[in-house]
């Protein structure tokens, strides 16, 4: 009775043996499992899932690693999103301004995003790498191209003037949308990316109708691309699964 009793949210393969010794042993080391479980993720970070869970601890954990599932499943196709991103808003920039694009004074980069290539250099000169065009826009964050398709800094020469008009459009050979509307579903994807990349939980997200727009952004830039990162991924079956 005392491995019924509180055996509830035991999977039923833990419950089913009917000698009670065994019985009782395989619902002790489950539970003991679980225990050191939460310990060692800490209960800080389970509490989101057991809430979710409504207290159930098992549940909690199954939620838990379903959650690193779908944020691996979600990675690939982040991943393809924010190269494509860099490496179009690159090759535009430099056409118009050189390959060095972000040392040009006529590029009105704000105080934020000069921060941001400054580190980018010491990052590499630590690294004892040369500081060529190439490796510096790779060191620079998703967030900093995101911020490329803001307004920018205010006055005659902002990213509008500067960079969207004779440059970032054309990054976007599929869409004829507006800077603001092109930008507009950047932002909650750099969060999601950032969420998965600090390890922290995302299965309350609407991740389907977020997997459409990382695909419909990508398309916007390279057709050929989304269609490989459909062909590649497994978020749909994932998702499929969710406990």
């Amino acid at each position: 009775m005392l491995s019924q009793r509180r055996g509830r949210g035991v999977p039923s393969e833990y419950m089913k043996l009917t000698p009670h010794g065994q019985s009782f042993f395989l619902f002790a080391k489950y539970y003991q499992c679980v225990r050191a479980l939460e310990r060692a993720l800490s209960h800080e970070r389970l509490s989101t899932y057991l809430a979710a869970a409504h207290g159930d601890h098992a549940a909690a954990l199954r939620l838990y690693v379903w959650n690193t599932e779908v944020s691996a499943a979600l990675y690939g196709p982040l991943q393809a999103l924010e190269i494509v991103v860099r490496n179009a808003f690159h090759r535009e920039l430099a056409a118009v301004y050189g390959a060095a694009w972000y040392d040009n004074p006529q590029v009105p980069l704000t105080p934020f995003a000069r921060a941001r290539v400054a580190d980018a250099k010491d990052a590499l000169r630590r690294a004892g790498r040369p500081l060529d065009p190439g490796r510096i826009v790779a060191e620079l964050s998703f967030g900093f191209w995101e911020r490329l398709l803001t307004h920018g800094p205010p006055g005659k020469l902002n990213y509008e003037m500067a960079l969207w008009r004779p440059a970032l459009h054309r990054a976007f050979p599929n869409s004829r949308r507006r800077r603001v509307d092109v930008h507009k579903p950047i932002p909650t994807l750099r969060d999601l990316r950032n969420r998965i990349a600090h390890h922290e939980p995302i299965f309350g997200r609407p991740l389907a109708a977020e997997y459409q727009t990382i695909l419909e952004v990508t398309g916007w830039i390279c057709a050929d691309t989304r269609a490989w990162v459909v062909h590649h991924s497994t978020v749909p079956t994932v998702l499929a699964t969710c406990p």
